[in-house]
Protein backbone atom coordinates (compact mmCIF):
# COMPACT_ATOMS: atom_id res chain seq x y z
CA UNK A 1 0.00 0.00 0.00
CA UNK A 2 2.74 2.42 0.39
CA UNK A 3 4.31 1.99 -2.95
CA UNK A 4 0.90 2.49 -4.20
CA UNK A 5 0.63 5.50 -2.32
CA UNK A 6 3.75 7.09 -3.53
CA UNK A 7 4.17 6.14 -7.00
CA UNK A 8 1.76 9.61 -7.64
CA UNK A 9 3.82 11.51 -5.47
CA UNK A 10 7.01 10.43 -7.77
CA UNK A 11 4.86 10.88 -10.62
CA UNK A 12 4.02 14.53 -9.29
CA UNK A 13 7.91 15.08 -8.41
CA UNK A 14 9.21 13.76 -11.77
CA UNK A 15 6.71 16.15 -14.42
CA UNK A 16 7.62 19.02 -11.81
CA UNK A 17 11.71 18.34 -13.23
CA UNK A 18 10.36 18.32 -16.75
CA UNK A 19 8.42 21.57 -16.79
CA UNK A 20 11.38 22.63 -14.37
CA UNK A 21 13.45 21.93 -17.29
CA UNK A 22 10.96 22.84 -20.35
CA UNK A 23 11.05 26.60 -18.35
CA UNK A 24 14.98 26.66 -18.28
CA UNK A 25 14.99 25.62 -22.03
CA UNK A 26 12.76 27.83 -23.23
CA UNK A 27 14.13 31.10 -21.34
CA UNK A 28 17.86 30.18 -22.43
CA UNK A 29 16.09 29.75 -26.28
CA UNK A 30 14.08 33.49 -25.53
CA UNK A 31 18.01 35.41 -23.98
CA UNK A 32 19.39 33.96 -26.96
CA UNK A 33 17.04 34.92 -29.98
CA UNK A 34 16.69 38.31 -27.97
CA UNK A 35 20.40 38.54 -27.79
CA UNK A 36 20.79 37.69 -31.35
CA UNK A 37 18.46 40.51 -31.96
CA UNK A 38 20.34 43.19 -30.06
CA UNK A 39 23.61 42.35 -30.83
CA UNK A 40 23.91 45.80 -32.32
CA UNK A 41 23.95 46.81 -28.36
CA UNK A 42 26.58 44.67 -27.12
CA UNK A 43 28.55 46.41 -30.13
CA UNK A 44 28.06 49.56 -28.61
CA UNK A 45 28.60 48.44 -25.03
CA UNK A 46 32.57 47.44 -26.20
CA UNK A 47 32.37 50.45 -27.98
CA UNK A 48 31.70 52.21 -25.12
CA UNK A 49 34.64 50.00 -23.24
CA UNK A 50 37.36 50.59 -25.38
CA UNK A 51 36.35 54.76 -25.24
CA UNK A 52 36.22 53.81 -21.29
CA UNK A 53 39.73 52.24 -21.55
CA UNK A 54 41.28 55.44 -23.67
CA UNK A 55 40.61 57.55 -21.13
CA UNK A 56 41.42 55.58 -18.34
CA UNK A 57 45.16 54.45 -20.35
CA UNK A 58 45.15 58.26 -20.56
CA UNK A 59 44.73 59.27 -17.37
CA UNK A 60 47.53 56.39 -16.02
CA UNK A 61 50.07 57.22 -18.17
CA UNK A 62 49.49 61.21 -17.16
CA UNK A 63 49.55 60.51 -13.46
CA UNK A 64 52.80 59.21 -14.45
CA UNK A 65 54.39 61.71 -15.88
CA UNK A 66 52.68 64.63 -13.49
CA UNK A 67 51.69 62.71 -10.30
CA UNK A 68 48.46 63.60 -9.99
CA UNK A 69 45.65 61.55 -8.30
CA UNK A 70 43.52 59.28 -10.41
CA UNK A 71 40.50 61.74 -10.13
CA UNK A 72 42.51 64.65 -11.96
CA UNK A 73 44.41 62.73 -13.94
CA UNK A 74 40.98 60.43 -15.24
CA UNK A 75 39.63 65.10 -15.36
CA UNK A 76 42.57 65.86 -17.33
CA UNK A 77 42.53 63.45 -19.64
CA UNK A 78 39.14 63.80 -20.80
CA UNK A 79 39.47 67.55 -20.81
CA UNK A 80 42.97 67.44 -23.01
CA UNK A 81 41.10 64.75 -25.77
CA UNK A 82 38.46 67.79 -25.92
CA UNK A 83 40.74 70.49 -26.36
CA UNK A 84 42.84 68.81 -28.52
CA UNK A 85 39.62 67.95 -31.01
CA UNK A 86 37.95 71.07 -30.36
CA UNK A 87 41.68 72.96 -31.58
CA UNK A 88 42.15 70.47 -33.91
CA UNK A 89 38.88 71.49 -35.39
CA UNK A 90 39.79 75.35 -35.25
CA UNK A 91 42.77 75.04 -36.95
CA UNK A 92 41.95 72.90 -39.41
CA UNK A 93 38.27 72.21 -39.81
CA UNK A 94 37.42 74.64 -42.16
CA UNK A 95 40.05 73.23 -44.98
CA UNK A 96 38.62 69.68 -43.97
CA UNK A 97 35.36 70.67 -44.26
CA UNK A 98 35.71 72.41 -47.75
CA UNK A 99 37.96 69.26 -49.02
CA UNK A 100 35.12 67.08 -48.18
CA UNK A 101 32.32 68.77 -49.96
CA UNK A 102 34.49 69.34 -52.69
CA UNK A 103 35.66 65.23 -52.78
CA UNK A 104 31.80 64.65 -52.22
CA UNK A 105 31.01 66.78 -55.08
CA UNK A 106 33.84 65.65 -57.73
CA UNK A 107 33.03 61.65 -56.57
CA UNK A 108 30.68 61.15 -59.33
CA UNK A 109 32.96 62.68 -61.66
CA UNK A 110 35.93 61.05 -60.53
CA UNK A 111 34.26 57.28 -60.69
CA UNK A 112 33.08 58.39 -64.68
CA UNK A 113 36.63 59.67 -65.72
CA UNK A 114 38.05 56.00 -63.88
CA UNK A 115 35.57 54.38 -65.62
CA UNK A 116 36.03 56.20 -69.20
CA UNK A 117 39.79 55.44 -68.55
CA UNK A 118 39.34 51.98 -67.83
CA UNK A 119 37.21 51.48 -71.03
CA UNK A 120 39.87 53.07 -73.26
CA UNK A 121 42.54 50.66 -72.15
CA UNK A 122 41.59 47.44 -73.35
CA UNK A 123 44.67 45.72 -71.13
CA UNK A 124 43.40 47.19 -68.18
CA UNK A 125 39.78 46.65 -69.22
CA UNK A 126 40.65 43.13 -69.31
CA UNK A 127 42.26 42.47 -66.01
CA UNK A 128 39.08 44.48 -64.73
CA UNK A 129 36.13 42.41 -66.10
CA UNK A 130 38.38 39.58 -64.65
CA UNK A 131 38.68 40.86 -60.93
CA UNK A 132 34.63 41.89 -61.30
CA UNK A 133 34.34 38.24 -62.32
CA UNK A 134 35.90 36.39 -59.49
CA UNK A 135 34.46 34.75 -56.62
CA UNK A 136 36.84 36.46 -54.03
CA UNK A 137 35.09 39.76 -54.97
CA UNK A 138 31.83 38.92 -55.53
CA UNK A 139 32.04 36.97 -51.60
CA UNK A 140 33.74 40.42 -50.71
CA UNK A 141 30.98 42.89 -51.71
CA UNK A 142 28.35 41.39 -48.92
CA UNK A 143 30.72 42.78 -46.76
CA UNK A 144 31.61 46.31 -48.43
CA UNK A 145 27.84 46.68 -48.91
CA UNK A 146 27.03 46.00 -45.20
CA UNK A 147 29.97 48.48 -43.79
CA UNK A 148 28.44 51.24 -46.33
CA UNK A 149 25.15 50.83 -45.18
CA UNK A 150 25.68 50.87 -42.04
CA UNK A 151 27.80 53.98 -42.16
CA UNK A 152 24.77 55.69 -43.10
CA UNK A 153 24.05 55.81 -39.32
CA UNK A 154 27.60 55.83 -38.09
CA UNK A 155 27.01 59.45 -36.28
CA UNK A 156 23.63 58.20 -34.49
CA UNK A 157 25.56 55.47 -33.16
CA UNK A 158 28.59 57.33 -32.23
CA UNK A 159 25.86 59.36 -29.89
CA UNK A 160 25.47 55.90 -28.10
CA UNK A 161 28.63 54.69 -27.90
CA UNK A 162 29.49 58.65 -26.90
CA UNK A 163 27.33 58.52 -24.15
CA UNK A 164 27.70 54.46 -22.67
CA UNK A 165 31.42 55.37 -22.86
CA UNK A 166 30.53 58.31 -20.58
CA UNK A 167 29.13 56.44 -18.06
CA UNK A 168 31.92 53.42 -18.18
CA UNK A 169 34.31 56.30 -17.70
CA UNK A 170 33.27 58.09 -14.85
CA UNK A 171 32.09 54.88 -12.57
CA UNK A 172 34.41 52.01 -14.41
CA UNK A 173 34.25 50.18 -10.40
CA UNK A 174 30.44 50.13 -10.18
CA UNK A 175 30.35 48.21 -13.86
CA UNK A 176 33.00 45.99 -13.45
CA UNK A 177 31.60 44.86 -9.86
CA UNK A 178 28.25 44.21 -10.86
CA UNK A 179 29.58 42.08 -13.93
CA UNK A 180 31.93 39.99 -11.13
CA UNK A 181 29.00 39.88 -9.20
CA UNK A 182 27.02 37.51 -11.71
CA UNK A 183 29.33 34.99 -11.02
CA UNK A 184 29.27 31.96 -8.87
CA UNK A 185 30.99 32.58 -5.68
CA UNK A 186 34.30 30.62 -6.18
CA UNK A 187 34.46 31.94 -9.98
CA UNK A 188 34.70 35.75 -8.81
CA UNK A 189 38.32 35.91 -8.03
CA UNK A 190 39.07 34.20 -11.43
CA UNK A 191 36.74 36.59 -13.01
CA UNK A 192 38.06 40.11 -11.55
CA UNK A 193 41.31 38.58 -12.95
CA UNK A 194 40.64 37.82 -16.81
CA UNK A 195 38.69 41.29 -16.71
CA UNK A 196 41.57 43.22 -15.55
CA UNK A 197 44.01 41.23 -18.14
CA UNK A 198 41.90 42.07 -20.83
CA UNK A 199 41.20 45.73 -19.82
CA UNK A 200 45.10 45.52 -20.17
CA UNK A 201 45.39 43.86 -23.49
CA UNK A 202 42.89 46.22 -25.01
CA UNK A 203 44.55 49.07 -23.42
CA UNK A 204 47.84 48.17 -25.38
CA UNK A 205 46.08 47.21 -28.41
CA UNK A 206 44.13 50.93 -28.10
CA UNK A 207 47.50 52.39 -28.14
CA UNK A 208 49.02 50.45 -30.45
CA UNK A 209 46.39 51.84 -33.00
CA UNK A 210 46.53 55.19 -31.79
CA UNK A 211 50.02 55.28 -32.76
CA UNK A 212 49.76 53.65 -35.79
CA UNK A 213 46.99 55.90 -37.14
CA UNK A 214 49.35 58.89 -36.68
CA UNK A 215 52.02 57.53 -38.55
CA UNK A 216 49.56 56.35 -41.41
CA UNK A 217 48.47 60.05 -41.44
CA UNK A 218 51.35 61.86 -41.11
CA UNK A 219 53.03 59.53 -43.91
CA UNK A 220 50.20 59.84 -45.87
CA UNK A 221 50.29 63.31 -46.06
CA UNK A 222 54.39 63.63 -46.43
CA UNK A 223 53.74 61.70 -49.71
CA UNK A 224 50.37 63.24 -51.33
CA UNK A 225 51.94 66.86 -50.65
CA UNK A 226 55.35 65.42 -52.39
CA UNK A 227 53.02 64.38 -55.36
CA UNK A 228 50.82 67.21 -55.39
CA UNK A 229 47.32 65.87 -55.35
CA UNK A 230 44.98 67.64 -54.09
CA UNK A 231 42.60 67.20 -51.36
CA UNK A 232 45.64 65.75 -49.82
CA UNK A 233 44.46 66.53 -46.02
CA UNK A 234 41.35 64.47 -46.41
CA UNK A 235 42.52 61.83 -47.82
CA UNK A 236 45.05 61.34 -45.50
CA UNK A 237 42.48 61.43 -42.77
CA UNK A 238 40.63 58.96 -44.37
CA UNK A 239 43.72 56.88 -44.63
CA UNK A 240 44.76 57.38 -40.76
CA UNK A 241 40.70 56.39 -39.69
CA UNK A 242 40.50 53.65 -42.46
CA UNK A 243 44.37 52.19 -40.73
CA UNK A 244 42.16 51.03 -37.32
CA UNK A 245 40.52 48.05 -39.48
CA UNK A 246 43.59 46.17 -40.26
CA UNK A 247 43.58 44.66 -44.07
CA UNK A 248 40.50 45.84 -45.60
CA UNK A 249 41.24 49.66 -44.20
CA UNK A 250 43.47 50.26 -46.25
CA UNK A 251 42.48 48.79 -49.56
CA UNK A 252 39.11 50.92 -48.71
CA UNK A 253 41.39 53.97 -48.51
CA UNK A 254 43.27 53.70 -51.78
CA UNK A 255 40.39 53.75 -53.89
CA UNK A 256 39.46 57.32 -53.10
CA UNK A 257 43.35 58.39 -53.13
CA UNK A 258 43.86 56.73 -56.47
CA UNK A 259 40.82 58.57 -58.27
CA UNK A 260 41.78 61.73 -56.98
CA UNK A 261 45.14 61.15 -58.21
CA UNK A 262 43.48 59.83 -61.74
CA UNK A 263 42.17 62.95 -62.48
CA UNK A 264 45.39 64.66 -62.52
CA UNK A 265 47.06 61.82 -64.78
CA UNK A 266 47.46 57.96 -65.13
CA UNK A 267 50.88 57.97 -63.65
CA UNK A 268 50.12 60.33 -60.95
CA UNK A 269 47.17 57.61 -59.50
CA UNK A 270 50.39 54.67 -60.06
CA UNK A 271 52.52 56.80 -57.94
CA UNK A 272 49.61 56.97 -55.16
CA UNK A 273 48.70 53.12 -55.41
CA UNK A 274 52.46 52.64 -55.06
CA UNK A 275 52.69 55.08 -51.89
CA UNK A 276 50.04 53.52 -50.41
CA UNK A 277 51.34 50.41 -50.68
CA UNK A 278 54.90 51.20 -48.96
CA UNK A 279 53.18 52.70 -46.02
CA UNK A 280 51.04 49.87 -45.63
CA UNK A 281 54.22 47.65 -45.74
CA UNK A 282 55.93 49.82 -43.25
CA UNK A 283 53.27 49.73 -40.87
CA UNK A 284 52.63 46.28 -41.14
CA UNK A 285 56.33 45.43 -40.39
CA UNK A 286 57.49 48.06 -38.14
CA UNK A 287 53.87 49.53 -36.31
CA UNK A 288 52.41 46.18 -36.38
CA UNK A 289 55.02 44.12 -34.37
CA UNK A 290 55.11 46.96 -31.35
CA UNK A 291 51.38 47.28 -31.02
CA UNK A 292 51.11 42.88 -30.99
CA UNK A 293 54.16 42.91 -28.95
CA UNK A 294 52.27 42.96 -26.08
CA UNK A 295 49.13 41.43 -26.55
CA UNK A 296 48.28 37.56 -26.41
CA UNK A 297 50.29 36.01 -29.76
CA UNK A 298 47.60 36.40 -32.12
CA UNK A 299 47.97 34.89 -35.63
CA UNK A 300 47.66 37.54 -38.75
CA UNK A 301 45.42 34.84 -40.29
CA UNK A 302 42.64 34.51 -37.19
CA UNK A 303 42.60 38.73 -37.30
CA UNK A 304 41.52 38.06 -41.25
CA UNK A 305 38.74 35.22 -40.87
CA UNK A 306 37.50 37.35 -37.04
CA UNK A 307 36.80 39.93 -39.88
CA UNK A 308 35.22 38.74 -42.43
CA UNK A 309 32.86 36.58 -40.28
CA UNK A 310 32.16 38.73 -38.10
CA UNK A 311 31.81 41.79 -40.58
CA UNK A 312 29.19 39.17 -42.65
CA UNK A 313 27.54 38.52 -39.32
CA UNK A 314 27.17 41.86 -37.70
CA UNK A 315 28.04 44.12 -40.32
CA UNK A 316 30.26 47.77 -40.24
CA UNK A 317 30.75 47.92 -36.29
CA UNK A 318 31.54 44.21 -36.66
CA UNK A 319 34.12 44.76 -38.96
CA UNK A 320 35.91 47.81 -36.98
CA UNK A 321 35.53 45.80 -33.79
CA UNK A 322 36.26 43.00 -35.01
CA UNK A 323 40.35 42.92 -33.84
CA UNK A 324 39.28 43.62 -30.28
CA UNK A 325 36.76 40.93 -30.20
CA UNK A 326 38.99 38.56 -30.91
CA UNK A 327 41.79 40.15 -28.60
CA UNK A 328 39.01 39.52 -25.82
CA UNK A 329 38.10 35.86 -27.09
CA UNK A 330 42.11 35.14 -27.29
CA UNK A 331 42.23 36.28 -23.46
CA UNK A 332 39.79 34.25 -22.18
CA UNK A 333 40.75 31.16 -24.44
CA UNK A 334 44.45 31.74 -22.45
CA UNK A 335 43.04 32.50 -19.18
CA UNK A 336 40.60 29.75 -18.77
CA UNK A 337 41.84 26.97 -21.11
CA UNK A 338 45.61 27.23 -22.20
CA UNK A 339 47.09 27.73 -18.53
CA UNK A 340 45.21 25.12 -17.01
CA UNK A 341 46.00 22.70 -19.75
CA UNK A 342 49.42 24.24 -19.44
CA UNK A 343 48.87 23.92 -15.48
CA UNK A 344 47.43 20.16 -15.54
CA UNK A 345 50.40 18.78 -17.50
CA UNK A 346 53.03 20.17 -15.08
CA UNK A 347 51.50 19.37 -12.20
CA UNK A 348 50.87 15.46 -14.64
CA UNK A 349 54.81 15.88 -15.04
CA UNK A 350 55.58 16.72 -11.40
CA UNK A 351 53.17 13.14 -10.31
CA UNK A 352 55.58 10.87 -12.69
CA UNK A 353 58.81 12.28 -12.14
CA UNK A 354 58.48 11.06 -8.03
Amino acid sequence: MENKDSLPQKTDSFSSKVWTAVGIAAFTIIVLLLSWKAIQVFLFILAGAILAVYFHGFAGMLARWTKLSARWSLASSIAISVIFLVGLFYLVGARITNEAVQFSKEIPKLIDDAKAYIESNQSIKSAYDQLASSQMLQKASPIVGSFFNSTLGFFGDLYVVLFIGIFFTASPQLYKNGLVKLLPAGARKEGTHIIEVTAKNLRAWLKGMLFSMLVVFVLTSIGLVVLGIDLWLILAIIAGLLSFIPNFGPIMAIIPAALVALSQSPATALWVILLYCLIQVVESNFITPLVQQELINTPPALIIISQVFIGIWLGGWGIILATPILVMVMVLVNELYVKKQDKQMRANQNIQKT
